[in-house]
């Protein structure tokens, strides 16, 4: 289904064509909107649009199209690639309308929506998203870059649970990608990216049935990280899909925001989630309890609405980096030379954590309707995240993080998960987030809806 709208003329113009609103250098709003979540960057374009509907955003685009502005786009600043220098901002927050429909178990979710609006809800239903660590990301910028959560093992990625997607293309056509309209779209953006065919405008999803989790964090001291490592590795050898779960060497900052038993230490963590019982969750970890009492121990019953707890992940805008590989095993050299990264360096490391998930489950088996995500086979993911205050702080940590990778260089897997990088490393390594021919299919799609590269701070497809 596609509707298309009347071309939009100069600014001014633009402006009287929107229900939003638009901003220039100058306007009092200007500097506020132009910031991402990582302060680290921070866009400067021509002009930023806040629309407020779907017709708003295709009048945008069709006034981009005509004035050969590239065109980024953005809903809450995760996961930047380019920053825009020129051309025009879309951002999508007022796009934010959720209805959940608890007979089919699903949700439609505007293109701005955070994960927090949705998980009240859906839970007033029984009924619960595949978000991820943190309900204060974009819906739309998370699942469509994949989507690995906390029920990922279970139910598989966010991507693989999409249903349609609204978006408007560089034509300025509104668009309904489904299995069975646009279905090339449907493919590519799943997995290839929010911003890089169009700009989303809205998403329907799959829910899942689940109220509760028996989930948390198993907190040892940093002095026990090798043996920690050695045994979780055993701990997932026979993990029933309905565990998903990680081990984390943490340096947690000496800030008040931080609980006072854990302010300024380090522990390596055992965190994760169990679709089960409480009977089911206390089995599976006294693994851990009848081994070494924990310095703290968290895991417990929670409502699938305090999913934030477990990752604990920061909500205010912050400057930082984060990289990202897959491994296919936990080799002792490996862990070794995270665990020396993390906490045994000459005074503080620049890492504040080291965090390596557990793939597999239904990650690595086929989605119903075939999409662009790649490297569903890798079993483990490292995410290496370290705070920067000042350009020379971020200068010291790309080094020592390149320093890491080289060290790791042997017992990294192919591929990558661009849901986890930033920046000019996001925009480089594209082409590894996809198998070959995924990645050959992709770019003829983006050349089909996107000849020009207008949407071109998104993934580098083109």
């Amino acid at each position: 289904m596609t509707t298309t709208l009347p071309v939009a003329g100069s600014t001014a113009q633009l402006q009287t064509r929107l229900a939003g609103r638009v901003l220039t250098p100058g306007d009092e709003a200007y500097e506020s909107h132009s910031k991402a979540w990582n302060l680290t960057y921070a866009h400067r374009p021509d002009l930023i649009v806040i629309p407020e509907s779907t017709a708003d955003v295709a009048t945008a685009v069709r006034h981009a199209a005509v004035s050969r502005q590239p065109v980024a786009v953005q809903a809450t600043g995760h996961g930047v690639a380019r920053v825009a220098r020129g051309g025009m901002l879309i951002l999508t927050h007022r796009l934010d309308d959720v209805i959940i429909d608890a007979d089919a178990w699903t949700a439609r979710l505007g293109g701005g929506v955070k994960w927090q609006k949705v998980l009240g809800p859906a839970a007033a239903v029984g009924l619960a998203p595949l978000l991820g660590s943190t309900p204060d990301v974009s819906a739309v910028g998370y699942t469509l870059g994949g989507g690995m959560g906390w029920m990922a093992r279970k139910y598989g990625l966010s991507a693989d649970q999409v249903r349609s997607i609204e978006l408007v293309t560089a034509d300025g056509e509104i668009r309904l990608a489904t299995p069975h309209s646009d279905a090339d779209l449907f493919w590519a953006l799943r997995g290839g990216g929010a911003g890089s065919f169009g700009v989303v405008t809205a998403l329907e999803i799959d829910l899942v049935p689940v109220a509760s989790l028996y989930a948390g964090n198993l907190l040892y001291p940093a002095e026990m990280a090798r043996e920690v490592a050695a045994r979780y590795r055993a701990w997932i050898a026979d993990a029933p899909d309905e565990l998903t779960s990680s081990i984390v060497f943490m340096n947690y900052p000496p800030v008040d925001d931080v609980p006072e038993p854990i302010r300024g230490r380090s522990f390596a963590i055992i965190r994760g989630a169990l679709i089960g019982s409480d009977a089911d969750g206390e089995a599976l970890l006294s693994f851990w309890r009848r081994w070494q009492v924990p310095a703290v121990d968290l895991w417990d019953r929670i409502p699938f609405t305090e999913i934030a707890t477990v990752s604990n992940d920061p909500v205010e805008p912050t400057a930082g980096m984060a990289t990202s590989e897959w491994f296919d095993a936990l080799d002792d050299s490996m862990i070794d030379i995270l665990v020396r990264a993390v906490f045994e360096q000459d005074g503080a490391s620049p890492l504040t954590l080291a965090e390596l998930r557990h793939a597999g489950g239904a990650i690595a088996r086929p989605p119903r309707h075939a999409n662009a995500y790649g490297n569903r086979a890798r079993r483990h993911l490292l995410e290496m995240i370290g705070v920067t205050d000042s350009e020379s702080d971020r200068v010291q940590l790309e080094t020592f993080l390149d320093i890491v990778r080289a060290e790791l260089a042997p017992f990294i897997s192919p591929g990558v998960y661009l849901n986890f990088l930033e920046g000019e490393e996001k925009v480089r390594r594209t082409r590894e987030g996809f198998e070959p021919e995924s990645w050959e299919r992709l770019r003829k799609i983006k050349e089909r809806f996107d000849p020009t590269n207008m949407f071109s701070h998104g993934l580098a497809i083109s």
